[in-house]
């Protein structure tokens, strides 16, 4: 007697009608690689990249992706070309072109990536165009806010997690009471990166000791799951991204830091630079920001350009 499915018993609760049920067993698979960007912003990005390239190509339907070649690529990138948009972002609306099509094959809806092959405009230069706070800068940043109130004690806190860890700042946003945690007798931050990958953290003592304060005030030290980073007006949610800008760039004001190019990423660029100056290891570098590839840790680099090295101070006349 062959095995059989036991009967599932017949209930009330099913949630999916047999009409959405069978609707969504024909969800093409270019709406299935667009539900699986987990990133909001990496979302926001490519739609506007991928209906870029839909208005150039005519493209009304998804299975019409099927019918690109690479001639169309080609032209596309002519035209982004003509339009002089800089290298970063012809770089990123192809990427997201080829990310689609790999998904594609994967799922043998086309047989080849037409992006694959397509020459992408080179970076300039092998430094990050991310602006570095210098130390003097840094340390008036994380002195900026008033250590004796509420709002204050949050920002202190912000500004050393940022500043101290190189954390992205919707990472920052994603951290939770329960994301402090001891580890081998040493306090870790537990980080939730790109892709849904975590990694762990040494706590800064300074950034430890400002934490505290912070939720000591706050209150909310005992609620594991509460996020850790709260807007002042109390409803229990997360800061958000927005807000930690709002942050970063009236304190930077405050403290009258004025550097061209200067926002949230300019802490991490400044944590990573900070690090490398200090002899730290590029490969733990990379591990410690959540870097996927080294190249990327390397744009943070910056030993080869640090002015007092520069040959003009060994003239001497």
């Amino acid at each position: 007697m062959p095995n059989r499915l036991p009967p599932i018993a017949r209930t009330d609760s099913r949630q999916l009608t047999a009409a959405q049920f069978h609707q969504l067993a024909h969800v093409p698979p270019e709406a299935e690689w667009f539900a699986n960007l987990d990133n909001p912003r990496t979302r926001r990005a490519y739609h506007i990249d991928l209906r870029d390239f839909m208005a150039f190509t005519g493209i009304a339907q998804s299975d019409e992706f099927r019918t690109v070649t690479r001639a169309h690529v080609l032209a596309w990138r002519k035209r982004l070309e003509a339009r002089y948009l800089s290298g970063a972002t012809i770089r990123r609306k192809l990427a997201a072109l080829s990310s689609l099509f790999d998904y594609l094959c994967e799922r043998n809806a086309v047989a080849l990536n037409p992006v694959a092959g397509v020459k992408r405009p080179k970076n300039n230069g092998n430094e990050g165009k991310t602006p570095a706070l210098g130390d003097h800068q840094a340390r008036a940043l994380l002195d900026a806010p008033d250590p004796d109130t509420l709002k204050g004690k949050r920002d202190r806190a912000i500004l050393a997690v940022l500043l101290y860890h190189g954390l992205r700042r919707e990472e920052l946003c994603l951290l939770k009471v329960r994301d402090i945690h001891d580890r081998r007798g040493v306090l870790h931050l537990r980080i939730h990166g790109k892709g849904s990958k975590l990694r762990y953290v040494p706590l800064h003592p300074a950034s430890a000791e400002r934490i505290h304060a912070y939720l000591e005030t706050a209150g909310h030290d005992t609620v594991p799951d509460a996020p850790l980073f709260q807007p002042m007006r109390a409803t229990g949610a997360a800061i958000t991204a927005d807000g930690v800008y709002k942050c970063v760039l009236a304190w930077a004001a405050h403290a009258k830091i004025a550097v061209v190019g200067f926002g949230v990423h300019s802490l991490r660029a400044t944590a990573a630079t900070n690090a490398l100056d200090h002899e730290a290891d590029i490969a733990k570098v990379q591990d410690w920001l959540g870097h996927a590839n080294i190249a990327t840790t390397r744009l943070y680099d910056r030993r080869k350009q640090r002015p007092e090295d520069s040959p003009t101070f060994k003239v001497t006349y």
